[in-house]
């Protein structure tokens, strides 16, 4: 049996469409930068709104619905009103992204 490199796991999951923290960061910060109009951030899991100058209360949902858009999902109340930080929408997406590949 062939041993799965960290590349090879990479590999496979994008060939199965399947998408890794990176990639959900990536297009997650593409949305923050289409709302808010700039690129004068850098998010990391710790990241909050005080940490980037445009998110507020009314960008916040902008924000969401331009995430669940790209990602094709909808978050749950519960899920909306736990979210304290980039890491915690990051861990939303994942776990969206994984109820829908079932």
């Amino acid at each position: 049996m062939a041993k799965l490199t960290e590349k090879s796991l990479e590999t496979n999951l994008k060939l199965n469409n399947i998408m890794n923290r990176e990639d959900i960061l990536t297009k997650v910060t593409n949305a923050f930068s289409r709302v808010l109009g700039h690129r004068n951030f850098k998010l990391t899991d710790a990241t909050t709104a005080e940490d980037v100058d445009g998110w507020e209360s009314i960008t916040h949902m902008m924000i969401i619905s331009e995430i669940e858009a790209a990602f094709q999902i909808k978050f749950k109340l519960m899920d909306l009103m736990n979210m304290n930080s980039v890491g915690d929408l990051l861990d939303s997406i994942a776990s969206e992204l994984h109820l829908k590949e079932l």
